[in-house]
């Protein structure tokens, strides 16, 4: 459920750009996020004593987490500039669930069940219609939203990896706020007129504080009793919450196979979170538990 309410934060970005300055550019808006999203989680890290020195294996993770979260947002508007929204979209989330349970699978050794594979055919197929197959093929497109939905199968493995000694706040933190100083370059050099807009700074702070600092603390407490694998699938609730703000707030109309593809990640939701539960990864040493009394 904690990776739901990330998921539902996460939604709200497309109807927030939306609201926003006309004139403001995909590119720096997705970089100011990261900024102000990882800006926050550095300092909740910081206030709550949650960062510390790395150990040698964590620092390359971390390094991995931030690698990933940096290709994401680059990767991922370039896939949709070049084949459209559409198809941009569907490929990069619907691959992530895939690739991010291979990545569970070869390097933490996680496996994915039956329920798995049918949430995730479920949900996948939801947000095929949902989205529609509108747009241009493009083949370097497609391969750049594989890209994106590689990125975030890498920063989720990464972040697993660092929270199996790690408290979830640091390891958000340090991902965050190394993809944010590696997308610096992109912001210096991008257009950032829009920013004189009344409504730029209302859209930036909410994107940053909201759909970043707020939404992947939730998704990293998530992380650390869910599989890789099954927290991707569950993330695909974030374009059933985008089309229904969008529906609520921007008065769209779905068209009947939009709403069969919301009933689908409805399905495929509920068949992830009424899984079986993992047990919690343990994040300091074992305590020794005295024998339990029973009554009887």
């Amino acid at each position: 459920m904690l990776v739901v309410g990330a998921a539902l934060l996460w939604g709200t970005t497309g109807t927030a750009q939306q609201l926003g300055p006309d004139s403001s550019n995909p590119a720096t808006v997705g970089a100011l996020r990261l900024l102000v999203g990882g800006a926050v989680l550095v300092i909740i890290a910081l206030a709550t004593r949650r960062l510390r020195p790395f150990a040698p294996g964590n620092r390359i993770a971390a390094l991995v987490c931030a690698l990933g979260i940096a290709a994401y947002q680059v990767t991922f508007f370039a896939a949709v500039a070049r084949t459209g929204v559409a198809v941009g979209t569907v490929v990069a989330i619907g691959s992530a669930p895939i690739l991010a349970a291979m990545l569970g699978w070869i390097v933490l050794g996680e496996r994915v069940g039956v329920s798995w594979v049918k949430a995730t055919t479920l949900a996948i197929t939801g947000v095929y219609l949902m989205v529609g197959t509108s747009g241009s093929v493009d083949a370097t497109g497609v391969g750049l939203a594989l890209g994106a939905g590689a990125s975030y199968a890498v920063y989720a493995a990464g972040s697993k990896q660092m929270m199996r000694s790690f408290h979830p706040l640091g390891a958000m933190a340090v991902g965050f706020g190394g993809g944010a100083l590696l997308l610096l370059p992109f912001l210096a050099a991008g257009d950032t007129s829009w920013l004189g807009d009344p409504g730029a700074w209302p859209m930036v702070i909410w994107l940053g504080v909201a759909t970043v600092g707020l939404a992947y603390v939730l998704f990293g407490y998530g992380l650390r009793s869910t599989d890789v694998g099954v927290a991707a699938t569950i993330s695909l609730a974030e374009p059933l919450v985008a089309a229904l703000l969008g529906l609520v707030v921007l008065s769209e109309r779905p068209t009947t196979l939009e709403w069969l593809g919301m009933a689908a990640v409805v399905g495929g939701l509920a068949i992830s979170v009424s899984a079986p539960s993992r047990m919690p990864l343990r994040t300091g040493p074992r305590r020794r538990q005295r024998p339990r009394e029973h009554g009887r």
